[in-house]
């Protein structure tokens, strides 16, 4: 048994620090091979590599499909406006000009992914509670838009002030209407 240079505390042989004073006692350094000799590591890395290929190859293999049964198609870009069917006696959706700048208060804006059915009967519910007004855009038509959305809207309007006061009535027909500056 050795005495710490520091205090001089019972030091055991072996033992890396005074358990008194928490000097590191001067010595050999760690105790067995150190963990970054490449002789000792090779056989561990060389394991965790054969799991790991073994782990992306089983991955792979379960998420694969056997094959294609459909073509995938993407549309991209804008949509194409379709009139509503004669003798309809629904009164058309009112429409957002092209070159036309102002303000609107938005009812809904549904991905095109869920189709344009969704934002049509978003639209005949809102005139049904009594909005006017009521139509609906293609976002990807707008550069101040988000595009890939069919927004349901409510009125046109000239500034901010006029379409937040119609804010109130259109949340008692969509919890999540807002208003939205709409630019060409």
């Amino acid at each position: 048994m050795t005495t710490c240079p520091r205090c001089g505390g019972a030091v055991a042989a072996g033992q890396e620090y005074c358990l008194d004073c928490g000097l590191r006692v001067p010595g050999p350094g760690r105790f067995g091979v150190l963990p970054v000799e490449p002789r000792h590591l090779l056989g561990p890395l060389a394991v965790l590599g054969a799991v790991a290929l073994g782990g992306a190859v089983l991955a792979v293999w379960m998420t694969s499909d056997p094959a294609p049964t459909a073509t995938v198609v993407t549309a991209t870009g804008g949509s194409v406006a379709v009139a509503a069917p004669e003798g309809s006696a629904e009164p058309a959706p009112a429409t957002w000009p092209a070159a036309a700048d102002g303000w609107t208060v938005v009812l809904l804006s549904v991905p095109k992914v869920r189709g344009r059915a969704v934002a049509v009967q978003a639209a005949r519910d809102a005139r049904a509670n009594g909005l006017q007004g009521v139509g609906i855009i293609d976002s990807s038509r707008f550069p101040s838009l988000q595009p890939g959305y069919w927004m349901v809207f409510a009125g046109r309007f000239t500034s901010e002030a006029e379409a937040t006061s119609r804010l109130q009535r259109a949340r008692g027909v969509s919890k999540s209407a807002r208003v939205q500056r709409i630019a060409s």
